[in-house]
């Protein structure tokens, strides 16, 4: 269910495939040697009595807990997506302000905590995690939300349910993960919303994003997608007609979509239960036809084949335009997009992330 990330796996991602890669390796390390564990952990008390700031740092990189590392890797994986769109080196400088910035918030949240409830807050969950969930700020604000389909008839489940879940189950990790959770969405607030111009503080120079895509990109830079196959042109061209028939799947779906948000929602008879609202198809289905029949050839006159009507020349279709042009896509590929999903914008941007 990780639509809205498109289907190129680790492409043109490297920062974000290096920070899957080392973390998980870093937490794999410290599981087989547990000796060292205890110089990774974000201990709160140690910094501040024993001025162990090297805590602050350690502590905040590598997870000791195996599930917060996969949930985190998950959630990295599916916020790739950010590095696509924005560049690598404006997604480094957005986790590098928010890790900063998080570093402050969690102490200050631990100091409120211990002034309201008389309780201190020693030992923190330990990973980079204050960062990965800064990033559901951008992800709740630019990634449309698209139906997929419906539990029971009334609970709908979209295209981000999946990546809330994964962030739920994060959260319920630990008994201050609430406290991280808090200090990562202030931080990522504060960074997208360039509160005191923070962005043009914390970010990654240019000379350091040239060292990196020099030295890390050949190393973390994954493969470029493409339909040519081993098996020779058969398999090749078995794949293209899959990739004509995912299309015209997309399209069918965008167009059913349109029709179901357009046409009222049925009544059921007073009196009587509907089952079909507890059993929701996802796909609507006509009825079998039988195939006509084929007329005589000298009866037979060549139908003008209809022509695809223009996307609207009005000002609400410009504007949409615009806004698809605003947010790095072509101009040909914004046309493309509208005309595919009826002007609907949201089904607009989402169609032109997956592709």
């Amino acid at each position: 269910m990780f639509t809205t990330t498109g289907s190129r796996g680790l492409y043109k991602v490297p920062l974000s495939k290096g920070l899957l890669l080392v973390l998980s390796g870093l937490t794999v390390m410290l599981t087989l040697l547990p000796q060292y564990q205890g110089l990774f952990t974000y201990n709160l008390q140690a910094i501040t009595t024993q001025q162990q700031v090297w805590r602050w740092a350690c502590g905040r990189l590598v997870c000791l807990d195996l599930k917060d590392t996969l949930c985190s890797s998950l959630l990295i994986y599916n916020f790739r997506i950010f590095e696509r769109r924005f560049g690598t080196r404006k997604f480094a400088s957005f986790l590098w302000g928010t890790w900063l910035l998080s570093a402050l918030t969690d102490f200050l949240l631990a100091q409120a905590v211990y002034f309201l409830f008389d309780h201190e807050v020693e030992e923190l969950p330990t990973g980079l995690l204050s960062p990965i969930f800064s990033l559901f700020v951008p992800f709740y604000l630019s990634i449309p939300r698209v139906p997929v389909t419906q539990v029971l008839g009334y609970f709908s489940i979209t295209n981000k349910t999946l990546v809330y879940i994964v962030g739920l189950q994060l959260l319920a990790s630990h008994p201050f993960m609430w406290l991280i959770t808090l200090s990562g969405l202030i931080s990522g607030c504060l960074y997208y919303g360039d509160v005191l111009w923070l962005q043009r503080v914390f970010f990654v120079p240019v000379w350091l994003a040239k060292m990196g895509r020099c030295v890390l990109e050949p190393l973390f830079s994954g493969p470029e997608p493409t339909s040519e196959s081993p098996l020779g042109m058969g398999a090749t061209l078995d794949i293209q007609r899959q990739q004509r028939m995912d299309l015209l799947d997309q399209q069918l779906l965008l167009a059913e979509y349109n029709q179901a948000r357009r046409s009222p929602r049925p009544q059921p008879q007073a009196g009587m239960l509907d089952w079909r609202r507890f059993f929701p198809s996802l796909r609507r289905r006509g009825p079998i036809r039988a195939p006509a029949q084929q007329a005589p050839p000298e009866q037979t006159q060549p139908s003008p084949q209809p022509h695809p009507s223009p996307l609207d020349d009005s000002p609400a279709a410009e504007e949409q335009v615009a806004r698809l042009v605003e947010m790095g896509f072509s101009q040909i590929d914004a046309l493309e997009a509208l005309g595919a999903s009826n002007n609907d914008i949201n089904m607009a941007t989402n169609y032109l992330l997956q592709h």
